[in-house]
């Protein structure tokens, strides 16, 4: 035991002197104090989603998260399998630890918050039924050819070393191809990243169709009420250009990452932030606003507990989610920048959604002229190809997607998630993966339409 100590002493020891000389090289204070509380908090809580909710095995769990940073690779990670936890330490500095509770997923364990657990109370189980797509899971509407293709760009993909895990793709309504690889099948709940803001943004829309929230209104945060963020629209959060400041270059020291993985409210986290810019004029993407979104959706409705329960009667319900995890952080709000899984089909679902003008499953959703302003450029004078948390393939000097149609939009989010929607092509195409570099998509996509 003395050794032991000894041991973890001089590694701690060694730890700082290593930190120490990173800053003799330009990394920053800031960087090297938040470093090890990040590092546990983002292996904690990645890997704890990966097997509890998506099933995959530790090995490639692991695999994956190191990709974001060789530093992750000196975590200790302990599985307790029974109450379904993971602990991360780092060298002995720092320690997290991340649970999973069935139908609300992970989260990082912070003392005296306890909401996750009535959260569970709230989940409806999905209706399995054999309904075709997208009311149900059934899917008999392959096309072959259409199938031919799919299959060839996920395995071209995957000899490239892109990791595409799932690849759908929808016309008229209708699954008539998809592909699986890498440990992932048709019921395998996906990480969409930043393509969690794109359901956020749905999950607003579906109260201003009730008439419960007006987005052109202010969001009436208390915080903001005696400066000048009192002013910041509903629309301006939608569209990113709050005016807050709010870095999201995900380095340890960064906003992004300590709202995510240093924080217990992403929400709370964000609401301190102060005003760089007026209202309505400056894009600056940020996952902080997404949460101040989702914070809105639960104001709204009266609270965590409140929410889980709408969310699911009136969104994943009425969307027909047969395989999906909102995850919520330790307070209870939805991560609504992003920590939704959700399996390919389900993905698609939001997009046929969109394609649909609010309609899916025989229910609206959201009103008819929603997309339209969903999917009209910002006002902004830097960027302006970003509506209510879609990306847009028309509305700046240059397309994001030049061999797509200019009427396609998109949820995107880290590691080349994608749900392309294209309306002159009445399609939707997914894709989930974990890709380190650049990727193909439009290409690619581009491809998939040649063969509808």
């Amino acid at each position: 035991m003395r050794f032991v100590k000894i041991l973890g002493l001089g590694l701690a020891a060694g730890l700082l002197v290593l930190l120490g000389g990173l800053s003799l090289i330009g990394i920053s204070p800031s960087y090297i104090a938040s470093a090890p509380a990040v590092a546990t908090g983002i292996g904690a809580k990645l890997l704890c989603s990966a097997r509890y909710v998506s099933g995959f095995s530790r090995a490639q769990a692991f695999d994956d998260l190191v990709q974001y940073s060789g530093i992750l690779d000196q975590l200790s990670v302990e599985y307790d399998e029974e109450a379904k936890r993971v602990s991360a330490r780092f060298f002995g500095v720092a320690e997290k630890s991340s649970t999973f509770i069935p139908g609300v997923g992970c989260a990082i364990d912070y003392a005296d918050y306890t909401v996750r657990e009535s959260l569970a109370e709230e989940v409806l189980p999905s209706i399995a039924d054999n309904s075709p797509w997208p009311l149900g899971d059934t899917v008999a509407t392959i096309k072959t050819d259409v199938q031919r293709e799919v299959d060839a760009v996920l395995a071209q993909d995957n000899e490239r070393g892109l990791n595409t895990r799932a690849l759908l793709v929808v016309q008229g309504g209708k699954i008539l191809g998809e592909a699986y690889a890498q440990g992932a099948n048709a019921q395998t709940p996906l990480l969409g990243w930043s393509m969690a803001k794109s359901l956020t943004a749905v999950m607003l829309a579906n109260l201003e169709y009730r008439d419960q929230l007006d987005l052109s209104q202010p969001a009436g945060f208390a915080d903001w009420q005696k400066d000048e963020r009192k002013a910041i629209a509903v629309t301006d959060l939608l569209t990113m250009t709050d005016g807050l400041d709010f870095s999201e270059q995900y380095n340890p020291g960064d906003d992004a990452t300590a709202m995510l993985f240093d924080s217990p409210s992403a929400a709370d986290y964000v609401l301190a932030k102060p005003a760089a810019h007026a209202p309505g004029g400056h894009y600056n993407y940020s996952s902080g606003t997404a949460n101040l979104l989702a914070r809105i959706y639960e104001d709204t409705l009266g609270g965590p507990v409140a929410a889980r329960s709408d969310y699911e009667k009136t969104i994943a319900r009425a969307l027909g989610f047969q395989n999906a995890v909102f995850e919520t952080d330790a307070a209870g709000g939805f991560v609504g920048s992003s920590y939704l899984y959700a399996s390919g089909r389900d993905w698609a679902r939001l997009g046929q959604l969109m394609l649909n003008n609010g309609v899916i499953n025989g229910k609206r959703i959201f009103a008819e002229d929603w997309v339209a302003r969903a999917t009209t450029p910002n006002d902004s004078e830097n960027f302006r190809a970003y509506g209510y948390q879609w990306w847009l393939n028309d509305g700046d000097a240059q397309r994001a997607w030049p061999d797509l149609p200019a009427d396609s939009y998109a949820a995107m989010g880290n590691r080349k998630q994608l749900v392309m929607v294209v309306p002159s092509a009445d399609a939707v195409i997914v894709r989930l993966g974990w890709t380190a570099g650049q990727y193909p998509d439009s290409q690619n996509f581009a491809r998939l339409l040649d063969a509808l």
